[in-house]
């Protein structure tokens, strides 16, 4: 039996509601279904802490290992970001200009690059994984747990990169609904199984993994089925899958700031579990987890907003209507910051209720904490980055967003993570602090540099 998808979801095959619609409207259209899959795809990433953490006996260690899996993961992750961040708004601005048909090539290339890149990534983590993980902040009392962890997840990286890879281009069309169906059957799956495999088969965090696995390639094979059938504007077509290949430079260049954004964070992740472990032990590292936890709660709904965005940014640029591209911006910016305070304000003001999701350990709970009011100081203006980062991608401005994530990360935390503890008394605390100094420098630069960059990008546009 063919599986059917609403072809309600939209009013017609074409994008012309893009250029039309009154932007409010549809940025609500398609930032709410792609909030809700951000949030979900948050539980779908730290659930497994949650039931980790709370195992009986060995859970903050088990945490802690898992912890230390981290900045493999956002690597795997980081280089389906390298490929769809590159493609999906390419794709919306070819069909902002009436070519399906380079969209649908541009479709087809980015699902072989990513196919071709998890099958490495899979063999680099099986063979070298133990001394990856030492390498990244392990411990011998954490080691085992990570290898348990890593282990049976790294098998299931080619669901990973087609599932978060080609789901960027179901969103690109404007199917915000579908692509939050595509998040939330993964996650549905993976709460569900967690518990079984992690207690009641009681195979710990070798249970997380697997649960989180099968639901990986469940969404995987949802994500293949539409972008096959009948439902879509744009199809996966064999033809075009090597073909396809010879459009990739240009998709790698625009997608290369989103590698940068996120394979950094895997670097500053093992710049902070080993500068925590040295000062501040298993404990400090266990609450790093749990932090880097939290930021992706705060974080991914932002970016969910910033994709909700990116359709109606890329095909007005596409179309050349500047007006719409500016209060698409405008709109995204006052929205973005909104959500921004708010969680700030939550966080800041009830850390224990945000830590205590993924720990019972007292003193685990406690440090955390006091780590986390550090940590998530500069929050609030995280809505202003976000906002300034998804218009230069949508605009297809590669290089102000490639210079944005450089400073963010190279020039301005890692330095600070190894700096601030010769300042402050408090060494391991001077780690956290880096965090909330560096983005509050980045989002001033960013400011700065989006003032020039988006109305240069705005006058060349009307200048053609």
């Amino acid at each position: 039996m063919a599986v059917r998808f609403n072809q309600g979801e939209y009013m017609d095959n074409n994008k012309e509601f893009l250029g039309t619609e009154p932007i409010g409207k549809l940025l609500f259209k398609l930032a709410v279904p792609t909030v809700i899959a951000q949030l979900v795809n948050m539980l779908y990433n730290i659930v497994d802490r949650i039931y980790i953490g709370h195992m009986p006996g060995d859970g903050s260690m088990a945490l802690t290992g898992v912890g230390v899996c981290m900045p493999l993961i956002m690597i795997i992750t980081a280089f389906s970001a390298f490929v769809s961040t590159g493609g999906a708004p390419r794709a919306s601005i070819s069909m902002g200009k009436g070519d399906n048909k380079t969209a649908e090539k541009l479709l087809s290339g980015c699902l072989s690059m990513q196919v071709i890149i998890s099958l490495v990534l899979t063999a680099v983590i099986l063979i070298w994984d133990r001394n990856i993980l030492l390498a990244f902040g392990g411990s011998e009392n954490t080691i085992g747990y990570a290898t348990d962890y890593m282990n049976i997840y790294a098998t299931g990286t080619i669901f990973v990169q087609i599932t978060l890879g080609m789901n960027a281009f179901i969103t690109a069309q404007g199917f915000a609904k579908t692509g939050m169906i595509t998040v939330l059957i993964g996650a549905v799956c993976n709460i569900i199984l967690d518990p079984i495999f992690i207690f009641g088969l009681k195979m710990g965090v070798k249970g997380a993994a697997l649960a989180t696995v099968i639901s990986q390639c469940i969404s995987c094979i949802w994500v293949l089925i539409f972008l096959t059938g009948k439902s879509t504007i744009l199809h996966i077509r064999k033809e075009l899958l090597l073909s396809g290949l010879k459009l990739m430079p240009p998709c790698l260049a625009l997608g290369l700031s989103a590698f940068i954004m996120q394979s950094s964070e895997c670097i500053v992740s093992v710049c902070f579990n080993s500068s925590l472990l040295k000062y501040g032990g298993d404990i400090a590292v266990g609450a790093m987890t749990i932090l880097t936890s939290v930021m992706q709660f705060a974080m991914l709904p932002l970016q969910g907003l910033a994709q909700g965005a990116q359709p109606i940014t890329g095909y007005n640029f596409g179309a050349k209507n500047t007006d719409r591209v500016k209060k698409s911006f405008k709109l995204l910016l006052i929205t973005g910051v909104i959500y921004s305070v708010v969680l700030w304000i939550c966080v800041i003001s009830f850390p224990k209720v945000f830590a205590g999701m993924f720990t019972n350990d007292s003193e685990l709970l406690t440090f955390t904490a006091t780590a986390l009011r550090i940590y998530c100081g500069a929050l609030f203006i995280f809505g202003i980055q976000i906002a300034c980062q998804m218009t230069f991608v949508s605009t297809g401005n590669a290089l102000y967003s490639i210079i944005v994530a450089v400073l963010r990360k190279f020039v301005l935390l890692i330095p600070l993570i190894y700096i601030l503890p010769h300042f402050l008394t408090d060494k391991t605390m001077a780690v956290y602090t880096a965090e909330p100094v560096a983005d509050a420098l980045a989002v001033i630069f960013t400011v700065i540099m989006f003032s020039f960059g988006f109305n240069k990008s705005l006058k060349k546009l009307n200048e053609k």
